[in-house]
């Protein structure tokens, strides 16, 4: 689920590349579409396009960070099968390394670096650098998840904390607060016992949906799903999820990716007594 959130990066991440004007226009059409299921049966096509522009041009950071995205938001959104969300995770999160290497700052190898020269590293980074910088952090993210069962994957969540904290200070609000939505996920895989910090994960929740003045409605999903349940609080849960159920999914830009988080709402909601 976790990934979902790139649908929204992905998209954004088409404008700027050498097909400017188509990319603009298939962007806001995607991302005001109010038919998920027409953007699920659609996107595949553009996925292999996608392919063939990086056949020409496997160099361009802009358009590998664009693969990344999308190949990462379309397993997330709409791929059920473990074993294909893993593969699109193995290649977007290739994808998004490969996109860092041309685009950032001494970053090829980035994810090999010892901790103390990864952090180095990040705090090299400018403002400029956050929608590379966002971009591998979140494919990276959907990595991990994929692969949660390989220790050596989860091994690297330090890093990602360390990365998206960067990206947050930089720019808390780019793509409607994602940067604190990720963190307060982040903060909140594991229970208190084995490290995770839940409070500070609300906090960073909370800020999200400050910065998007509550039309972000995934915020309140991950908050709901994140920190309620893992704390068991069906009140504020329920009170979460009811508000996304309620509010008004057309938002320019966010149209698409609100309708999904109503979609997420409801399952979460319909499991609640058998998870409280």
């Amino acid at each position: 689920m976790l990934t979902t959130m790139t649908l929204l990066s992905g998209c954004s991440a088409l404008i700027g590349n050498a097909t400017q004007g188509f990319a603009n226009d298939l962007s806001a059409v995607v991302l005001n579409s109010e038919d998920p299921a027409l953007v699920r049966d659609g996107a595949p096509a553009f996925l292999l396009l996608l392919d063939g522009l990086l056949g020409e041009d496997p160099q361009d950071p802009d358009l590998l960070a664009t693969a990344a995205s999308l190949n990462s938001s379309y397993a997330a959104a709409f791929v059920t099968d473990p074993a294909r969300s893993k593969l699109f995770a193995n290649k977007a999160f290739k994808l998004a390394l490969l996109a860092g290497c041309k685009g950032l700052k001494n970053a090829c190898g980035v994810r090999d670096f010892e901790y103390a020269k990864f952090e180095q590293w990040v705090d090299t980074l400018t403002e400029a650098d956050v929608p590379l910088a966002y971009g591998m952090c979140t494919a990276w993210a959907g990595w991990m998840q994929a692969n949660s069962d390989d220790w050596g994957a989860i091994a690297d969540l330090g890093k990602v904390k360390v990365l998206m904290t960067k990206v947050a200070q930089l720019n808390p609000g780019y793509e409607y607060g994602g940067p604190e939505v990720y963190l307060g996920v982040l903060e909140t895989l594991l229970p208190p016992a084995m490290g995770g910090k839940p409070e500070v994960g609300r906090a960073h929740f909370e800020r999200a949906i400050e910065l998007a003045e509550g039309k972000f409605l995934l915020a309140k999903v991950f908050y709901a799903q994140q920190y309620a349940r893992l704390v068991f609080n069906r009140e504020l849960h329920d009170e979460l999820l009811n508000d996304v159920m309620t509010a008004d999914a057309q938002v320019d830009g966010l149209t698409l990716i609100n309708l999904i988080a109503k979609e997420q709402a409801s399952e979460l909601l319909a499991s609640a007594d058998e998870y409280f």
